[in-house]
């Protein structure tokens, strides 16, 4: 009867351990199950605030960028412009410098004719004179 006594107990302390175990078990798996989903959250935290930043990174570029590009087509429209009125002072330098050549040797050839040269002369002090 002893014996069958201490059977009894040993077998009820080994089920008390199998409960105690099996609590411990599913202690263990909820706190696995509850660490997942924190390191699901902070997986997810963690993307969001790559892809926040990667975002702004990528509008900051943009933005530098379009400002380069309207600062270098600024610089471009100024340069045109300064050329362009290069251009424009020297066709007129050109056409000042032609029409002066025309002139002198279209005096040259009026005043090739002594005639034409004293008439010519005679206009001129006329026209002082009546001024």
């Amino acid at each position: 009867m002893k014996m069958l006594r201490q059977r009894e107990e040993k077998i009820t302390e080994a089920l008390n351990e199998a409960m105690r175990t099996k609590e411990q078990m599913k202690q263990l798996t909820a706190d696995n199950e509850r660490l997942l989903v924190q390191a699901k959250d902070e997986r997810d935290a963690i993307l969001a605030e790559a892809r926040k930043v990667s975002q702004k990174m990528y509008d900051d570029a943009k933005t530098k960028a379009n400002e380069e590009g309207q600062r270098i087509v600024a610089a471009a429209k100024e340069s045109i412009a300064i050329e362009k009125q290069k251009a424009m002072a020297d066709l007129k330098n050109l056409v000042a410098e032609l029409s002066l050549e025309i002139a002198e040797s279209v005096i040259k050839l009026e005043l090739a004719d002594k005639n034409k040269c004293n008439e010519y002369v005679s206009k001129r002090i006329e026209g002082i004179m009546l001024n």
